[in-house]
């Protein structure tokens, strides 16, 4: 796999600082993480959103989702291009921009079985820490950046919420009908906290958060008071 990075342009904070942010689908990870890497002036890493690209290569390849070694090769051979502005987070695989495609059901509905697969971990993994290793300030979620991608950084955060709430945020999202989405999402937590390789899990040393009675903007408060107390502007 080639990857490629966007420049960032705009002017960063003074001094390193790398935010981790975990938790399962529809705490608020990436509305937060956003809004958090804007107002730190740091750069702004979806994990997750790697792993849907490399999972649309897949799907369009035509391979089967459960041959692992398949899998594997497919992702070792795409040029994934990554652009890490907070304003405009960007995907492009193979020079075509995956930014919608990667949303879609279809995706969605294979992302975890790809995401199981060990090499390809390997594979983003590698590439995730060169990212955050490159960048001055960067704030970077997903399920295992804070016990696996980046487990040195200055600031761990398992975000969480209800698992109604996280089920209401999600459908109302995606205009889907909310039991639906619930079954969906139970069945995504079962799948990325028993997953074999690098399975979601809290860092011991993460702040927990729990979103379900709080807005976007006190979840960044909290967060932004984790980081002053660090001594983190």
């Amino acid at each position: 796999m080639a990857l490629k990075e966007e420049t960032l342009t705009g002017e960063l904070g003074s001094s390193r600082c790398v935010v981790a942010v975990d938790g399962p689908s529809g705490s608020g990870k990436s509305t937060v993480s956003r809004r958090l890497a804007t107002g730190l002036g740091a750069r702004y890493l979806d994990t997750g959103a790697m792993y849907r690209a490399v999972t649309w290569a897949v799907l369009r390849s035509g391979v089967d989702l459960h041959d692992a070694a398949a899998v594997a090769k497919v992702a070792a051979e795409i040029d994934l291009a990554v652009g890490t502005d907070p304003a405009a987070p960007t995907f492009d695989v193979d020079g075509t921009c995956v930014d919608v495609a990667i949303r879609g059901n279809e995706v969605t509905g294979a992302v975890s079985a790809v995401a199981a697969v060990a090499e390809v971990r390997r594979l983003l993994v590698d590439r995730q820490r060169a990212l955050v290793e490159a960048a001055d300030r960067i704030v970077i979620e997903g399920r295992d950046i804070g016990t696996v991608v980046a487990p040195d950084a200055d600031l761990k955060v398992y975000l969480t919420a209800s698992a109604a709430e996280r089920a209401r945020r999600r459908s109302a999202e995606n205009a889907a009908d909310v039991a639906a989405t619930a079954a969906d999402l139970a069945r995504r937590d079962q799948h990325d906290t028993t997953r074999a390789v690098d399975p979601l899990a809290q860092a011991s040393d993460a702040v927990e958060l729990d979103s379900t009675a709080l807005g976007i903007d006190e979840v960044v408060a909290t967060i932004r008071e984790q980081l002053l107390a660090r001594g983190v502007k």
